[in-house]
């Protein structure tokens, strides 16, 4: 080999689309396309109808203010959010795999993972100011020192992660996600999860329940477990869903 030779320029390999600005674009386009008036005007109705019931809390025996908030934001957990996140979550990528137009997504050769995530965090954006926030927020007027801020904002942000990915998923697997998705709420986890541990431990509500119940000393019915255990499981059941609903996606025929 001579002095100063140089090999030949290997020729330049196309790389795909970076990740992160393709998911960025993906999360405003389904944070977009979900939040149709309807249901943020249907969604937001509900989340005042909460103030006021906290406000009805406050005026009237003002016994024992932190038991009467745990059972204002242990109503709250039990309907208003899973009914929040089932809305938006369900609908999310169910819509678009419904209409057909889920394929526009796909020109970009990305992996499922970065729709399905997208779609989850779409969920989580609106719903955590527009429903966790109102809801936190109101146990000021239950209980003036605040000791409800705390259980209220990790039990609740728990519970719109845990259900953002079964709903998603739910929006994914089926095409009417959301009767679907009132059973769960309704009928399994407001009937049948009280009739057994097995039932029990397949609730969100039981382990968001465990949360405010752990750190307010106050004793929650299903709320059995520990407060380590109440944070993990339902963030772990939420990857595994997601995970699930990624694999499901990329085996969808979306056309």
């Amino acid at each position: 080999m001579t002095a100063g030779y140089r090999s030949p320029k290997a020729p330049a390999v196309r790389s795909g689309p970076r990740l992160g600005p393709v998911f960025v674009a993906e999360y405003r386009l389904l944070l977009r396309s979900v939040c149709t008036k309807g249901r943020l005007i249907a969604i937001t109705m509900l989340a005042g109808l909460s103030v006021l019931t906290a406000v009805a809390i406050a005026l009237a025996d003002p016994f024992d203010p932190v038991f009467r908030g745990v059972g204002f934001v242990n109503g709250n957990i039990a309907t208003l959010i899973p009914v929040a996140v089932l809305v938006f979550g369900a609908a999310v990528l169910g819509d678009l795999i419904d209409d057909g137009s889920l394929v526009y997504l796909w020109l970009r050769p990305v992996p499922s993972w970065i729709h399905v995530l997208a779609a989850w965090l779409a969920t989580v954006t609106i719903v955590v100011p527009l429903v966790l926030v109102p809801v936190v927020a109101s146990t000021l007027f239950i209980d003036t020192s605040g000791s409800l801020l705390a259980p209220a904002a990790l039990g609740g942000f728990v519970a719109v992660a845990a259900y953002g990915g079964l709903f998603v998923t739910l929006g994914v697997r089926f095409k009417r996600a959301l009767p679907w998705g009132l059973v769960y709420i309704l009928i399994w986890e407001g009937f049948i999860a009280a009739a057994g541990k097995t039932a029990t431990k397949l609730a969100v509500r039981s382990y968001v329940r465990s949360i405010l119940g752990s750190m307010t000393d106050t004793h929650l019915k299903l709320g059995e477990f520990s407060l380590g255990v109440g944070i993990v499981v339902p963030l772990l059941v939420a990857a595994a869903a997601l995970a699930y609903a990624s694999r499901r996606l990329a085996k969808t025929d979306v056309a």
